[in-house]
């Protein structure tokens, strides 16, 4: 695969992370030019995330049955037309109802975009590929803060969404001819049956999570949040036994995936949760203007993207993900006592440690996972990558979003997250240790990826 599919992959990538976490600045001034209220406004960010974990592993089973390639371009078409959408929407529930389109559109170009990178690199490019997409996963939230809070402040809210039109419609042109394709071949119908149990599971474990926090946790959140639960243990059962499963489980038997898994998710979780607390006290507890927060975390974006692009070339990364996430775990509750009372310089270095640290403990996790799993399964483990993640930023903010709102000062909320990350970042650091120790099987032999990617 040449670097232009590369750069066509991961900026699909990036816009899809953004519009996450742009919106986010953008409310106050959607409540005010659309008279929208706080349920709809819930809708207006909830509902692209609620979309987006309801379908991304139908995505990426999509991709497997007509072609990674052609599922790309089709995500990337809806998601462009979705963002103009938003922006021209005349009322809150059109807006809503633009943001639930651009979530499901994203959930068809999420997991293309690994897929095709464990498809079509190996070896060491396959590592410094993997690592590129580590680090626009984790800093599109970051980057969507920063741009949102400039957008708006100079052009209000609607500007947010258009920029993605000309460069969907780009992209769209550019990964017809950039991206390997190949004779597509059904071998199988979608089970429409695992898709239906799936979807209808998520949404009841997503929907208390995303808009619980502001009715109070109400008993019905705990209700369906448990039904949820048992719904994808049904959808489990039931994959194992399913001719053409929408999912396959199997790749969490293979050695290190599992473990490997929950610490990379657990690191992504962290990471919502410090973003979130952490821009919270800046702008409720120090007084800094939205833009002024998300410029904050610069320092912490580019202590990732130094990592991020270096560890590949480092000799000891095996033991990486265990170390990153041990320096993320020691620096999360330094940045609190640092910023408790008052914004201070020294905090900039403790943020590009914590970067750093992130980008280590994650990158290489992924790397590890791309290669136990196999070409094979590169489906597999992008659909479990791409859920597990967005479900760890949902509960992260769902309950350390809770806990910061729950504390009597803001200084202490933070200061009571940052352990919790800490604690969170130890197990996920045991868990890291079984997979880098874990000697991996040597895989028969595979297709050629030209064979597999379509």
């Amino acid at each position: 695969m040449r670097r232009g599919s590369l750069v066509v992959l991961l900026t699909g990538q990036v816009m899809v992370s953004m519009d996450g976490s742009i919106v986010t600045v953008a409310l106050p001034h959607i409540r005010t030019g659309l008279h929208a209220s706080g349920a709809l406004l819930q809708l207006v960010t909830g509902g692209y995330i609620l979309a987006m974990a309801i379908l991304v592993v139908t995505g990426a089973r999509l991709g497997d049955l007509y072609g990674h390639r052609r599922m790309f371009r089709c995500g990337l078409a809806g998601f462009t037309a979705a963002s103009l959408a938003c922006g021209l929407a005349p009322d809150g529930p059109a807006l809503v109802a633009a943001r639930f389109a651009q979530g499901g559109s994203a959930a068809l170009v999420l997991p293309q975009v690994l897929s095709l990178i464990q498809l079509g690199f190996s070896g060491p490019a396959r590592a410094r590929a993997l690592g590129l997409y580590s680090m626009v996963l984790a800093l599109g939230v970051a980057i969507g803060q920063i741009a949102g809070g400039l957008i708006v402040s100079v052009a209000g809210w609607r500007p947010v969404f258009p920029p993605n039109v000309p460069v969907g419609a780009v992209l769209v042109t550019v990964a017809g001819r950039s991206l390997p394709g190949g004779r597509e071949r059904v071998r199988s119908g979608l089970d429409v049956l695992g898709v239906l149990i799936l979807s209808t599971a998520m949404t009841a474990v997503v929907v208390p999570l995303v808009f619980g926090q502001e009715e109070g946790r109400p008993p019905w959140t705990w209700v369906c949040l448990a039904a949820g639960c048992a719904g994808l243990a049904v959808f489990a059962w039931y994959e194992r036994r399913a001719a053409n499963p929408v999912l396959d489980l199997g790749v969490l038997r293979a050695p290190g995936v599992a473990p490997g898994l929950f610490a990379a998710c657990a690191v992504m979780g962290a990471y919502a949760g410090l973003i979130f607390s952490l821009a919270l006290h800046l702008q409720s507890g120090l007084g800094l203007s939205p833009l002024g927060a998300g410029l904050a975390f610069l320092p912490f974006t580019a202590g990732f993207a130094a990592a991020g692009l270096a560890w590949p070339r480092l000799p000891v990364r095996g033991s990486l993900p265990v170390a990153g996430l041990l320096v993320f775990a020691v620096a999360a509750p330094l940045i609190a006592v640092t910023v408790r009372h008052g914004w201070s310089p020294l905090v900039i270095p403790l943020l590009v440690v914590a970067g750093a640290g992130h980008a280590a403990g994650f990158s290489p996790l992924v790397e590890r996972l791309a290669a136990t799993a196999g070409r094979q399964r590169a489906s597999a483990v992008s659909a479990l990558t791409n859920t597990g993640t967005l479900l760890a930023n949902v509960l992260a903010i769902a309950t350390l979003g809770g806990v910061y709102l729950g504390a009597r000062t803001s200084a202490q909320g933070l200061t009571q997250v940052t352990a919790l990350l800490a604690v969170l970042l130890g197990v996920a650091a045991a868990a890291a240790w079984r997979t880098v120790t874990t000697r991996t099987r040597r895989p028969g032999r595979i297709p050629d990826a030209r064979d597999l990617v379509r």
